[in-house]
């Protein structure tokens, strides 16, 4: 699981991880409504909600959670399983209620934050992506603040690694995950 605040580079950083292992990204399944951008089963799954909720009743969720009051988001089980029993490594760019709901149910699981190199940092990366309004950019500064504090209380994160080095970043990150595991610090 890797997990950090929008705007720390995360994204980045799991494709470098995904590349470097011939990883697999766990698709997220989602009741938001699917944009032209969008590709299904690539981006998303699409559900309408009762679909997400026979799924939830079904537990075919590892996590899920609904956001901001209206669109739900979860990860489904089976996929994950499947790649996992055949040895593979699966990739999940999650947020800490998720990393925290799939940690209690795969204590195995090995959580990575990533971390701003200051909350300075962070503000000023969230205002260059130039997407958002300005009370947009307070909201979601003020959701990383309590996302850092919590991924830094609970049990889900094994490792906390700063992203001032996108490329060292992402180094280190391989590095972690390929000491835990094969054992090899190369």
């Amino acid at each position: 699981m890797i997990s950090g605040p929008s705007g720390v580079g995360k994204t980045s950083i799991v494709h470098r991880l995904i590349s470097a292992f011939d990883g697999t990204f766990s698709v997220s399944a989602t009741t938001r409504p699917k944009t032209d951008q969008d590709t299904e089963g690539v981006d998303y799954i699409f559900l309408d909600e009762a679909e997400f909720q026979k799924w939830i009743v079904a537990d075919r969720f590892l996590e899920y959670a609904q956001v901001f009051g209206r669109s739900w988001y979860g990860t489904p089980r089976e996929p994950v399983e499947a790649d996992l029993a055949q040895g593979k490594i699966v990739v999940l760019d999650i947020d800490v209620q998720g990393a925290i709901q799939v940690h209690e149910t795969m204590p195995s699981s090995y959580g990575i934050f990533v971390l701003p190199p200051s909350e300075e940092e962070l503000l000023q990366r969230l205002r260059h992506r130039g997407r958002e309004d300005e009370a947009t950019i307070e909201r979601r500064f003020a959701e990383a603040r309590h996302e850092m504090q919590t991924a830094r209380t609970c049990t889900a994160y094994k490792e906390f690694v700063v992203n001032d080095d996108l490329e060292q970043a992402a180094s280190r990150v391989i590095e972690l995950v390929r000491v835990r595991r094969c054992g090899d610090p190369r």
